[in-house]
């Protein structure tokens, strides 16, 4: 890949298709309008047998009756069939799939009957196209849904079809308005074997394309997608992962603090795999399950873990992945070389970055953030920049944050490292020059519960870490989401001021646990978006005040560890899925204007021969 820049346009082609997803109604509201779709289809289809409108429109009723209750038994035995093995196809999707199906026919079948108007006895003709559109339909999605057996799939298509036709079929005949012989008989299995052709040739045109990129077919992917996307089921595309894993080193780095009663106050974590690629898969609920499992190990402490420098290359593989790296967290707590000495904290501007740095007993504490620019995941490389820097103003260590707090527009990362460098190696130089103190940390946690993933705010909650040091206070705000939309970083830091805080920097975790939720562009809402911010505000001083009222001398240490041989997604990888999709996308298009179109020709040719 020849740049951070191309990974970053196939996530954004492939994250815009969130939006292309759909919604269905409650079953509920399924049922009754699949109940009036039966009806309708009932009394649509009594017109052309001219019966006498008391009877026919009973006989309508009848035949909507019988559809209706065909359709939900059948559901019903998709449901219980497939239960286990499909987790997608729950009764509710069942009865959306039996309603569209329908619907779509019901054109054909209205269609038919005007054009009967002119043309008698046509009506049945078009009957039969409606039968293989719903038949597509049905083939299309379930080959794109289902992990069912082929078999399963294609009686799963053809058999609502099927109990449709039979007692349209028996009434129509019953009536002498419609004749099975031989001609009519064929017409039915050449128009079907024409439909199964155009499916099966789009369906394995658009498998090539994950083939030629993958390996696996497209649908396979695809599949996998809807199975996490809509029942939280990771385990069929963590095995797509874990087969197209490559091995790789995922650093740690920890900032314990703990009061001179020897008890852990606070933790910061920073990592560098990356909490991807969205929803449940992978890593993307790494960052809270280390919070969570640091929290239950110390009892009353406060954990943070911020976004360290790193890209969707670093997603791990599978949750087995992120149990280890967990294990190594857990360990990394255990830190005995405290020392009670930190730097005031400084922040140095140079273009649109901005670098804070605190140092802690000889490790510095280094923060980057573009706002109120657009900023994504920062390139790795940085990091060890930022150390060899660090190393260069005779300090031990730094741990470095992406702050992840400003998203208006597009990122050009390549335009972000110099000025980002630049700003580095200042405020490297001016907080070392400054002479290490004592200091008082005070720490607390806040959870809105009004708050969810939906609105783009995670489990992990805001976590407040504040810093004195002689008459300097320092807040860091960690917020459990994926990116802030630019502005709110600065309202919030003004806000601090009033509570006589006098600078710091808020950090989002980047947790893609938010991510795929909901049926936006973007494919997720970073923290503002869509919650009031004064609301979000006044949470934030709630755990500012809390940290402030808390605040006590302390100690603190540092440890850098690293984690090698964890199976992550990897950047070729990530690239192919996304060009994947995109690609397997835009050749569905193509092919729907193509292959189908052209299946309906050869059926209006049959129709007219026979």
């Amino acid at each position: 890949m020849s740049s951070k820049d191309s990974m970053n346009d196939y996530i954004n082609k492939a994250i815009k298709r969130y939006s292309a997803l759909f919604t269905l109604p409650s079953h509920r509201k399924l049922l009754i309008l699949l109940l009036a779709a039966c009806l309708a289809a009932g009394f649509l289809l009594s017109v052309p047998l001219q019966l006498q409108l008391p009877f026919g429109l009973a006989s309508g009723l009848a035949l909507g009756i019988v559809l209706f209750t065909l359709t939900i038994l059948f559901d019903e035995l998709i449901q219980v069939s497939s239960l286990r093995a499909d987790p997608v196809f729950n009764l509710r999707r069942c009865s959306a799939l039996s309603l569209y199906s329908l619907i779509l026919w019901l054109g054909f079948i209205v269609f038919g009957i005007l054009v009967d108007v002119i043309y008698n006895g046509v009506w049945i003709k078009f009957f039969l196209i409606g039968f293989c559109a719903a038949l597509v339909l049905r083939l299309l999605v379930f080959s794109a849904v289902s992990v069912a057996q082929a078999w399963k799939v294609v009686a799963f298509a053809f058999l609502q079809p099927v109990l449709y036709t039979i007692p349209v079929f028996s009434m129509a005949s019953a009536f002498n308005a419609v004749r099975l012989d031989a001609p009519f008989v064929t017409l039915f299995f050449l128009s079907v074997t024409v439909v199964l052709t155009a499916t099966f040739v789009y369906i394995f045109s658009i498998n090539r394309v994950g083939i030629q990129i993958l390996g696996v077919g497209s649908f396979s992917v695809l599949k996998a997608f809807m199975a996490t996307w809509t029942e939280d089921q990771n385990a069929p595309f963590e095995r797509l992962f874990e087969r197209f894993s490559q091995k790789s080193n995922i650093q740690l780095s920890a900032l314990s603090f703990r009061s001179v009663k020897e008890t852990i106050k606070a933790v910061l974590i920073v990592p560098t795999f990356h909490p991807g690629p969205f929803k449940n898969l992978g890593s993307s609920d790494l960052p809270y399950a280390i919070q969570n499992a640091l929290e239950k190990k110390w009892g009353n402490c406060v954990v943070m873990v911020p976004h360290g420098l790193s890209g969707h290359d670093h997603d791990l593989a599978t949750h087995d992945q992120n149990q280890i790296v967990l294990e190594k967290a857990l360990s990394m707590s255990d830190i005995s070389d405290f020392g009670a000495q930190a730097t005031p904290f400084v922040r140095v501007k140079r273009g649109s970055a901005t670098v804070g740095c605190q140092v802690f007993n000889g490790c510095a504490f280094v923060t980057l953030t573009l706002a109120p620019e657009t900023m994504e995941d920062l390139p790795p490389e940085l990091d060890s920049f930022i150390v060899e820097a660090a190393n260069k103003n005779k300090l031990s260590n730094a741990v470095a944050v992406d702050a992840h707090n400003s998203i208006q527009g597009p990122f050009k990362v390549d335009e972000a490292v110099k000025p980002l460098q630049e700003a580095v190696m200042a405020s490297l130089e001016k907080a070392s020059r400054h002479k290490s103190r004592r200091f008082q940390v005070g720490a607390a946690k806040v959870m809105p519960k009004e708050f969810d993933l939906r609105e783009g705010v995670g489990q992990g909650g805001i976590t407040a870490l504040v810093v004195r040091v002689e008459d300097q206070t320092t807040a860091y705000i960690t917020i459990d989401g994926n990116n802030m939309v630019s502005g709110l970083r600065e309202r919030i830091l003004d806000s601090l001021s009033e509570l006589g805080v006098d600078g710091g920097e808020v950090f989002t975790t980047d947790t893609h646990v938010v991510n795929a939720v909901v049926l936006d562009a973007r494919g997720y809402h970073p923290v503002g978006e869509v919650i009031d911010h004064e609301r979000l505000i006044n949470y934030v001083k709630q755990a500012a005040q809390a940290a402030l009222a808390n605040m006590e001398e302390a100690e603190v240490a540092w440890r850098t560890e690293t984690v090698s041989g964890v199976k992550v997604i990897g950047e070729k990888q990530i690239e192919a899925m996304c060009l994947l999709l995109d690609k397997a996308v835009r050749r569905a298009k193509k092919l729907a204007v193509t292959v189908f179109p052209l299946a309906g020709v050869v059926l209006a040719a049959l129709l007219l021969l026979l």
